[in-house]
C-alpha cells in the first residue's frame, strides 16, 4: 500500500517595499488627532480664564499702577523690583503686616486641612461598617459640603453675634462655660470663629475621599488581621492609614492649596476689612489693591503668593513621592 506524502513549499517572499515607511491613513490621522480636537475648547477657556489673567498679573507686578492709571493701566510708569523690594521689606510698614499675614495664614492652614482631615477620616472609618441609618448619616455629614458658602458662612455670622447669636446662648447662657458674651468676629477671638468655620464647611470634602479610598481596600486584610488577634487600633494602623497614603497625598494637597488660598470664607464672614488676628493673606491682597488702589504692591505680592504655592506644592509631592518608592523598596 503506497503512502503520499505532501510537501509544502514555502513560496520566497518578494518584497515589494521601497525602505519607506507607508504613508498614514487619513483615517488613522483623524483618529490620532481627535482627542487634542476634543481638548483644544478646555485648553482655549483654560488660557482665557487661568493663563492670560496670571500673565497680565505679572506685568503689573513690575508698574506703579495707582488708581490714576486704572483706566489705562498699560500707560502706567515701568516700577521693576520695586513692588517685591517693598512687599518683602520687612522693616517696613507693608512688609511687616505682609510677613503677619504670612504668619496668620500658615497657623491657620496647618490647623484647618489637619482637623479636616482628621475629622474627615475618623467619620469615614467609622461609616465603614453597615448599619441601619448608615446612607442618611453619610447625606447629613455632606451638607456642610454641599451648601453655598454664602449661604452658609452667613449664616455663621449670624451665629457669632454678639448679643442674639446661638454660640453664645449656648456657650454663656446654657452651659455657663464663660464669663460674659464674647465677641468672635473682632479681637483675638476671630481667629477661632473663622477656624471653626473652615472646619465646619472643610471636613465633609475629606470625608468623601477617603470613604471612595476605602472602597479600594480589600476585605479579606481586615479578615486576616482579625483572625490574627489585632485589635480595631492596629487593623487602622496597619492596613487603613497605610492603604490610604496615595489618596491622603492629594487630599493633603488639595486641602492645603483651597484652604492658604481661601477668600470668601474670611471676606463673608468679617467684610472688607478683617480683624488683625483673621488676617489671612488672601484678604490681605485684596485690601492691598482694592482698598488702598495700589495694584502694582498686590500684584507682586500675588507673585509672591504664586511662587511659594508652586515651591511647597513641588516640595511636598517631591517627599512624598520619594517615601513611597522607599516603603515600595521595603
Amino acid at each position: 500500500m503506497s503512502r503520499t506524502t505532501t510537501v509544502e513549499v514555502e513560496k520566497p517572499r518578494v518584497r515589494t517595499d521601497t525602505g519607506r515607511e507607508p504613508h498614514p491613513r487619513p483615517g488613522r490621522i483623524r483618529r490620532i488627532g481627535l482627542p487634542y480636537l476634543l481638548l483644544l475648547p478646555a485648553l482655549a477657556l483654560e488660557l482665557l480664564v487661568h493663563l492670560v489673567p496670571m500673565v497680565i498679573g505679572i506685568v503689573m507686578s513690575f508698574k506703579e499702577l495707582t488708581q490714576f492709571y486704572i483706566r489705562d493701566w498699560d500707560t502706567a510708569p515701568w516700577s521693576g523690583l520695586d513692588n517685591y523690594r517693598m512687599s518683602v521689606d520687612f522693616d517696613a510698614p507693608v512688609g511687616e503686616a505682609l510677613l503677619h499675614s504670612f504668619f496668620v495664614t500658615v497657623g491657620f492652614t496647618l490647623l484647618s486641612v489637619g482637623l479636616c482631615w482628621l475629622i474627615g477620616t475618623a467619620a469615614a472609618i467609622f461609616m465603614q461598617d453597615t448599619f441601619r441609618g448608615r446612607g442618611l448619616l453619610r447625606a447629613l455629614f455632606l451638607v456642610p459640603y454641599a451648601l453655598p458658602v454664602y449661604a452658609a458662612v452667613i449664616t455663621w455670622v449670624f451665629m457669632f453675634q454678639h448679643d442674639n447669636g446661638l454660640v453664645n446662648h449656648v456657650l454663656h447662657d446654657q452651659l455657663h462655660l464663660t464669663d460674659e458674651r464674647s465677641f468672635w468676629l473682632i479681637g483675638d477671638n476671630s481667629f477661632y470663629a473663622l477656624l471653626t468655620v473652615s472646619v465646619w464647611k472643610g471636613w465633609p470634602f475629606a470625608f468623601l475621599i477617603v470613604v471612595a479610598g476605602l472602597q479600594n481596600i480589600p476585605g479579606e486584610l481586615y479578615e486576616a488581621a482579625a483572625l490574627d488577634g489585632a485589635g480595631m487600633w492596629q487593623r487602622i494602623r496597619r492596613i487603613t492609614l497605610p492603604s490610604l497614603g496615595p489618596v491622603n497625598q492629594v487630599l493633603v494637597l488639595v486641602l492645603f492649596l483651597w484652604t492658604f488660598n481661601d477668600f470668601n470664607t474670611p471676606f463673608v464672614l468679617f467684610g472688607r476689612a478683617a480683624p488683625e488676628a483673621a488676617d489671612l493673606i488672601s484678604v490681605h491682597i485684596y485690601q492691598a489693591s482694592f482698598v488702598t488702589w495700589n495694584f502694582g504692591t498686590g500684584s507682586a505680592m500675588s507673585v509672591l503668593l504664586l511662587v511659594f504655592l508652586l515651591a511647597v506644592t513641588g516640595v511636598y509631592l517631591a517627599v512624598t513621592s520619594r517615601g513611597r518608592r522607599a516603603s515600595h523598596a521595603q
